[in-house]
This record gives structure tokens, sequence and C-alpha cells, in this order.
């Protein structure tokens, strides 16, 4: 039996070329639907009245920078678990099992796994361009890999619409990187929101950040091993374009994933000696409660002392 590397890579070769969705003609209209959702959800769910009912002064107080940054991380979290759930059995056979594209996601079903896939892709294209859009500090390796990761799904549907091409081999390169995306970064969105709820529980902030710091390295370490790996197994089915700028665009992703870690990491070390600071705080404050202590001891004997010279 062959080790399950060489299947994979087996099956990705004999991928067939044709289109990702019969709904690929209709992306930007897809495009445009979750976009317009993501836009009433934030207007009229979250910065109307239900942030503000969930955790009151926490997030009023907050100056507009830190409300944005905050409210995106809820639409990026739950946005993902979208992604996740509808996701997670197309992916895993298209790019792992004997599925292609237009496999119905159920016997007999007009719905392909390729439609889900591609309904995904839009998913994740409209929530970094709400991040672009809507926050107001973002940092250029972000905005890289979000233009990046935008750019080459809206490039691999348009083109596999003439189902001619080995674009639908993008895409599904695509899905992995998405994937990893996906899996990787809902901790520190999920991290990043306990932060501005619970800033002064250091320890519980130190295990959180120190969680989402090592999963978030280890994860983009695994994506660049399985990537290249895919990538080089199909140097021969890529287009002159895709195998100069697929190892681009990946150098901007893996950016963005170590720029991450480095956040954490930071974040991490600070609620540590956040912590130490606390505890020495309390060791001098216990000291000097024992000191005082001892002292109200010493003036209690010398007051029996008086009393008993006066007595006799």
């Amino acid at each position: 039996m062959a080790p399950r590397h060489d299947y994979i890579a087996d099956h990705l070769k004999g991928f067939p070329v044709s289109k990702i969705s019969l709904l690929s003609p209709y992306s930007g209209l897809i495009l445009s639907i979750v976009l317009i959702v993501l836009f009433l959800i934030r207007f009229y769910v979250l910065q109307s009245f239900l942030l503000e009912k969930f955790y009151g002064e926490k997030y009023t107080n907050l100056d507009d920078t830190n409300r944005r940054g905050f409210l995106n991380h809820h639409i990026a979290g739950a946005t993902k678990i979208i992604i996740l759930i509808v996701g997670i059995y197309p992916f895993g056979a298209v790019a792992f099992g004997q599925a292609h594209f237009h496999t119905p996601f159920v016997p007999e079903s007009p719905v392909t796994l390729g439609d889900l896939l591609l309904v995904c892709a839009q998913l994740l294209s409209g929530m970094f361009i709400f991040e672009l859009t809507y926050r107001v500090k973002i940092s250029p390796v972000s905005v890289a890999h979000h233009i990046g990761s935008i750019l080459v799904a809206q490039a691999a549907i348009a083109i596999s619409i003439n189902g001619d091409s080995d674009s639908s081999i993008e895409f599904v390169l695509c899905t992995v990187w998405g994937a990893f995306d996906i899996v990787a970064e809902f901790l520190p969105h999920m991290a990043l929101i306990l932060y501005r709820v619970y800033p002064t529980s250091h320890v519980f902030l130190s295990n959180l950040f120190k969680i989402a710091c090592i999963t978030t390295f280890l994860g983009t370490i695994s994506e660049t091993i399985l990537t290249m790996y895919l990538f080089g197994q199909l140097w021969h089915r890529w287009p002159l374009s895709f195998k100069i700028i697929t190892p681009m665009l990946h150098i901007a992703f893996s950016a963005a994933q170590f720029h991450g870690t480095r956040i954490f990491y930071f974040v991490w070390q600070k609620q540590e000696r956040l912590l130490r600071e606390k505890r020495d705080l309390e060791k001098v404050e216990g000291g000097d409660v024992e000191d005082d202590s001892r002292e109200d001891e010493e003036e209690s004997v010398d007051t029996d002392l008086r009393t008993e010279t006066l007595r006799n």
C-alpha cells in the first residue's frame, strides 16, 4: 500500500481540469452579498447594541481604534466558524480524498463540493476585505497577506470559468492555505477578544497567549511543509505565472503568521512580567503587614508592662 502522502500527491496529479463550480460566473455577486451581510451585522447588530449589551463598559470605554479592532475580531471569528462548519468536509474530500469539484455534496444533490468551497472562498475574501476597509490600524504584513489571499482566490476562480486551465489545482492549494489560516488564527481572534474582556487576569492571559503563540508558530511550519510539498509535486501542472507568484505569496502568508506569533509572544511575556510584579508587590505588602503586626505586638507588650508598673 502506498504511503498516505504519495496517495495525496497522486490524487492531485490526476485532478481533472474543470470549472471550480457552476457558480463561478456569479462569484462577484456572491462576494457582494457577503460584504453586504457583514455590513448589516456590523452596523445593525454588533455596533448598535449586541457588543454593548454583552460587554458593557469594557466595550464602550475603548477608544475608536480598539473598538473597531474588537468588533473586527468578532466578525472574523464568527466567519471562520461558519467556514469551518461548511467547508471541512468538502475540503477534506477534495484535497485529501477521492472527490473532485463536481462531486455531489450528498448523492443526487445538485449542490457540489466545488459550490461549497467557492462560497467558503468568498466568505474568507469578504472577511479580509471587511478588515482592510474597517480597521483603523493594520500592519503592512497583514495588508500583504489579505490582499494576496483575495487576489489569488479571485484569480483562480475567474481563470477556471472556461474550464480550460489548471487554475483548479491552484484553487485546491488556496483551500489548503485557507484551512490553515482558519484553524491557526481562530484562537488568536478569541485571545484578543478575551484580552479586552479580562485585562487583569494575568495568569489566564499568560497561558492563553502562550498557547496562541505556540499553535500559530507550529501551524505556520506545518502549512509551509505541506504547501511546498504539494507545490513541488504538482510543478508540471503550474503555468509560469503560478510558478512565480505562489512562492512569493506563501512568503507573505508566512510572514503575516510569524508576525502574529511575534505579537502573541510579546503579549505572553508582558503578562508574565505583570504577574511577577503583582506577586512581588504582594510579597512586599505581606512583609509590611507582618512588620505592622509585630509592632502592634510590641506596643501591646509595652502597654501591659506600663499597666503592671502602675499597679505596683
